[in-house]
This record gives structure tokens, C-alpha cells and sequence, in this order.
């Protein structure tokens, strides 16, 4: 039993640790993995507001550029001669080197209505036509017409002129040009200069996007890429199949509109697609490349200003989503050397707490062992004394028989009365031993009875038949239950003069229940029964009482799942009553 105990107890400390590791672990991974989505949240904050600065700071230089393209396209009209039938493209080549432009190209309108590329400074341009250049065709039939050109598409526009952003050209594929599209009335043609993307590509390798993305990520291990995708394209890019059966990429319908795309997943598209549609955040953790990722996918949405994106059917767009993928590794490593941390302090608290619980409870140990042995050495002195009388009285019986018969010869039956009384009251103890069934419980009895005289108590019992064999090895805490009731009692009514001092006790066995009720004399009964009488530490009483024997007792019957009540039998009556259960 004792071995048991102890195994119980270490079996719950190792458990306690157990269950106190797996909660810090998942605490612990909880605030890492919310401390992460906080920073992402931040870093994609600024991402922002730097992207929103340098996209319009890339647009007023965009825009300057359709300027200078202006600018150029009027030098080119005073240049050229009114009839485009007696340029030359060698004209338009030499043109094109003083004014620093990558080539001129002039659009003619034919009668048919169909508007073709009929004179340029390359050889690729010459006679194509722009008919399924959607919208470019539109808008050069707007500028012939001399109409405005529709905002609502990407681009500069100014008077007689109309600049589109920068795109794959349609007669190399290998370059990227920004063109520029000037009509006036006066010729018979439109001016079309334009330049290759070294200017811009220079501009975003100095102070661009991808630079900003390189150098967050370079700043932080943690970070793997950063990505600014269209959400309508992504993740394949847009291909027109040309006349000749070519296809041809869009710069402006790209799916990566800045930064890179090397962490793939079969789930990004739809990530993608979720955030922008529901204009929430999407997180994903996954291993990628044996890498595990953790990406967020921040939409983002520009109400002032158009991005230099359009969707698959060529509309301007007015959001993207920004893709964000970190290394959840160093989330890992930070809770591997949390969790090291706290099993190290751990195991040094149970190397103090260990000892610390081995102590207390050989403390208690010892309390329970000398409170056994008190009430053993109590139930043996009652059991000798029992044992000493039946003795006595066996060995004097023959001598008590003849005094009897003496005392009545000499007809001194006053004397007679007082020594057969002596003799009944001796046999009136030995029978309350055999009467009330259980020798400790007998015991105790008998000693209160002893203190009770002592004390001018009248104490008054009727207990009869407590075996407690269904509470076998529970006789001390039965005894405790009746110790401690009596004591209370007594307590009570030496607050009274001796008429007053009286307390009864009732003690059964019955079928499925001990049942005890013990009862005494107390002024404001009603008063008394109502208070809080089982709380620990709460005492009616002066002096160097604690509150504590009511409260064990209502401790006991709590453990044997029993019941404890008080109540006033009358104004000057109080009853305690206990049932546990068999």
C-alpha cells in the first residue's frame, strides 16, 4: 500500500510536467507563429506604402518619358515631309539617332479602314497591321479621328498624342519598347516614336521594387521571396497567337507584376485568387523545395491610382495581392530552444520539488501514525480497564455475594442499596462495551463519559450495534467524527451553569448508512444553526479554539461521500446529524 502510494505520487508529478510541457509547447508555438503573422502584417504594411511611392514615382517618370516621346514626335513632324509616300525608312534611321530614339515608325489609315505600320526605321515594322492590336487599334482610329482618348485604359494622354505603357514588341519578342502615337491633321500619317526599357529597367534597379525586395530579404534570414502578383492572370502568362501563328507575352498582363516566384505550390493559385475575391489575408504552411514555407497572400486594393496591370481581357486593374513566403524553420528553432529552456528549468524544479514532496508527506505520515497510535494506546488502556474489571469482579463475586447477604440479614438495607449500586454501574459499563459493538468506538465513549463527569456534564447516550465492518480500517476517522462532535458539545454547554449542561448522543447501524446524531444544550439555536459552522477557521468561541474540529468533520464525510446537517431542535437545542454511507 505504502509503495503504492508513492508510485501514485511520483506518477502524478511526471504526469503534471508532462501535461505543463505540452501546453507551453503549444502555447509557446501559438505566440511564435502570431508573433510571425504580426511581422508579415507589418513588413506587408510597408511593402505597401513603399510600393504605392515608387509605382507613382514610377509613373511621373513614365509620364515624363511620353512627354520627351511628344516632344520628339513634333521635332519628327518638322523633320518629315508632309506625304509619307516620299519618306524613306534611311530618313526615319538618321532621325531616329539625332533624337535619340530607338526607332520611327509612321501608321497609315488605308481606304479599307485598316491602319498598318507603312514606314519605319526597322525592316520587322513595316506593313504589319494593327487590327488585332486590342485596344492599341482603337486608339490610333480615336487619334485619326481627332477625338480624346479614353482614360479609362493605361496610358498618357495629351493633346494629339497618346502613350501606352511599356510592352512586348509585336515584331521582336525579345524587346520591350514604350511607344508613343502623335497625330495632328497635318500629315497624312501618324508619328510613331519609341525607346527600348533601359531607362526604366535602369530607374527599378536603382530605386524600384525589386530593389526594395532584395534588400528586405538580404536584412532577413528569415525571409525567402516577395512577390507582387496580377490575381486574375496568376500564375500563367498571357499569350496572344499573332497572324503568323506566333505568340506573343504582355508586360502589362504579366502574373508576377515585381519580385520573384521560386517557391511554387499547387495551392498559390488558388491562395491568390481567395485573398484578392474576399479582401482577407490567406496563410499557408507547407514544405516547398524541403523548405517549410510559410506564406501570406495580402490583397491589396488602389482606388486613386491605376496599376500598370490589366486583367485577361485587357481592363486596368485597381488591386493586386502581395505574396510574402518566410522560412518557418527559424520559428521552429526558436520553439526547440524554448522548449530546451523550459525542460532544463523543469527538471531543476523537480529536483527541488521532488525532495520538497517526499518531506511533506512523511510529515503527514507521521501525523497520521501518531494520531493511530494515540487512539491505539486509548483503545487498549479502555480494553485493559474493561479486561481489569470483568476480573475484579469475577474474583470478588463470592465476596460481593455474601456482603449482599449480610447486609440483608441486618436488615441495613440502606447500605444494601449504595453497594448494589456500585455493583450495577460496574456492570452497566461492561454492558455498554458489549451494547455498542465496536471495541474503539466503545472506548471513546467510555472516556468522554469519564470527562464528562468530570465536568458535570450530564452526557447521555444510546449507541448500539456499531460493528463498522463495511468500514473496516476507518474506525480512526469514526472516532475523529465522534471525538470531535462530542468535544463541540462540551465546549458549548460549559458556557452554562450545571443544570443546563446536558448533551445526548445517537449512534446506529443501520442498513446502508452509520448514522450519528449528537445534541446539547446552546442559547440562540436558530441563531447558531444558521451560521457557517463547518468553515474552516470560523469558531463561536473564546480563547485558543482554531474552528478546525467542525470543519474536519465535515471534511471526513465529504471523503466517505456522506452527508452532515445542523439544525435547531428547539430555541435552546442544537442537533448535528451524519450519514455515511456503508
Amino acid at each position: 500500500m505504502r509503495r503504492n502510494i508513492w508510485l501514485i505520487a511520483i506518477s502524478s508529478i511526471v504526469l503534471l510536467v508532462i501535461i505543463n510541457n505540452v501546453v507551453f509547447f503549444y502555447i509557446t508555438r501559438y505566440l511564435l507563429q502570431h508573433e510571425l503573422e504580426q511581422q508579415l502584417i507589418s513588413l506587408g504594411v510597408q511593402i505597401r506604402h513603399a510600393a504605392e511611392q515608387k509605382r507613382i514615382g514610377l509613373d511621373l517618370f513614365e509620364e515624363q518619358i511620353s512627354r520627351e516621346l511628344r516632344a520628339a514626335s513634333i521635332a519628327i513632324k518638322y523633320a518629315l515631309d508632309d506625304d509619307i509616300e516620299k519618306i524613306t525608312p534611311d530618313q526615319l534611321k538618321e532621325l531616329a539617332h539625332e533624337l535619340d530614339l530607338s526607332h520611327i515608325t509612321l501608321l497609315k489609315k488605308l481606304h479599307d479602314g485598316d491602319i498598318v505600320l507603312y514606314q519605319s526605321s526597322d525592316p520587322k515594322q513595316t506593313n504589319k497591321s494593327t487590327s488585332t492590336w486590342d485596344p492599341w487599334n482603337r486608339i490610333f482610329h480615336e487619334l485619326f479621328a481627332g477625338k480624346e482618348i479614353d482614360e479609362e485604359w493605361l496610358g498618357t494622354s495629351l493633346p494629339n498624342f497618346w502613350s501606352g505603357p511599356y510592352e512586348v514588341s509585336s515584331t521582336d519578342y525579345t524587346n520591350i519598347y514604350k511607344w508613343g502615337y502623335f497625330y495632328d491633321g497635318t500629315k497624312n500619317y501618324m508619328i510613331d516614336p519609341y525607346v527600348d526599357y533601359t531607362a526604366v529597367n535602369e530607374y527599378n534597379e536603382a530605386t524600384g521594387l525589386d530593389r526594395l525586395f532584395e534588400d528586405l530579404i538580404s536584412s532577413d534570414e528569415s525571409l525567402l521571396e516577395i512577390s507582387i502578383v496580377n490575381p486574375l492572370t496568376f500564375p500563367n502568362d498571357k499569350i496572344t497567337i499573332e497572324q503568323d501563328g506566333s505568340e506573343r507575352k504582355h508586360i502589362v498582363q504579366r502574373p508576377v507584376l515585381y519580385g520573384s516566384y521560386q517557391y511554387k505550390s499547387r495551392h498559390d493559385e488558388a491562395d491568390v485568387r481567395e485573398a484578392f475575391q474576399t479582401g482577407e489575408r490567406v496563410i499557408r504552411t507547407e514544405h516547398i523545395e524541403d523548405v517549410h514555407t510559410y506564406k501570406m497572400f495580402i490583397p491589396v486594393f488602389v482606388e486613386d491610382e491605376r496599376l500598370v496591370m490589366v486583367d485577361e481581357e485587357g481592363r486596368p486593374m485597381k488591386g493586386y495581392v502581395l505574396v510574402i513566403t518566410s522560412n518557418y524553420d527559424y520559428i521552429s528553432q526558436d520553439l526547440k530552444t524554448s522548449v530546451i529552456k523550459v525542460a532544463l528549468i523543469t527538471l531543476i524544479i523537480m529536483s527541488i520539488m521532488v525532495p520538497a514532496v517526499i518531506l511533506i508527506m512523511n510529515y503527514f505520515k507521521n501525523l497520521r501514525e501518531e494520531a493511530v497510535q494515540v487512539a491505539q494506546d486509548t483503545y487498549i488502556e479502555e480494553i485493559n480497564a474493561l479486561f481489569q474489571s470483568i476480573r475484579s469482579q469475577r474474583h470478588d463475586f463470592i465476596n460481593q455475594v455474601q456482603t449482599i447477604h449480610s447486609l440483608a440479614k441486618l436488615k441495613q438495607y440502606e447500605e444494601l442499596e449504595k453497594f448494589t449500586a456500585e455493583i450495577a454501574g460496574e456492570i452497566h459499563m461492561i454492558n455498554d462495551y458489549i451494547n455498542i459493538g465496536h471495541p474503539a468506538v466503545a472506548a471513546l465513549i467510555r472516556s468522554k463519559l469519564s470527562q464528562a463527569e468530570a465536568y458535570h456534564i450530564r452526557f447521555t447516550h444510546d449507541v448500539k450495534a456499531v460493528k463498522l465492518k463495511a468500514l473496516a480500517g476507518q474506525a480512526l476517522d469514526i472516532n475523529r467524527i465522534l471525538g470531535n462532535l462530542i468535544d463541540n458539545a462540551f465546549d458549548e454547554v460549559l458556557h452554562y451553569e450545571e443544570s443546563l449542561r446536558a448533551v445526548s448522543l445517537y449512534g446506529r447501524e443501520e442498513k446502508h448508512a452509520l448514522h450519528i446524531t449528537i445534541s446539547n444544550y446552546c442559547e440562540d439555536a436558530e441563531q447558531r444553526a444558521a451560521s457557517p459552522l463547518f468553515q474552516s477557521g470560523f469558531s463561536t468561541k473564546s480563547g485558543e479554539h482554531q474552528g478546525l474540529g467542525l470543519s474536519i468533520i465535515a471534511s471526513i464525510v465529504k471523503q466517505y461521500k456522506g452527508e452532515l446537517k445542523v439544525k435547531a431542535l428547539d430555541a435552546t437545542t442544537i442537533s448535528f446529524d451524519v450519514r455515511i454511507p456503508l
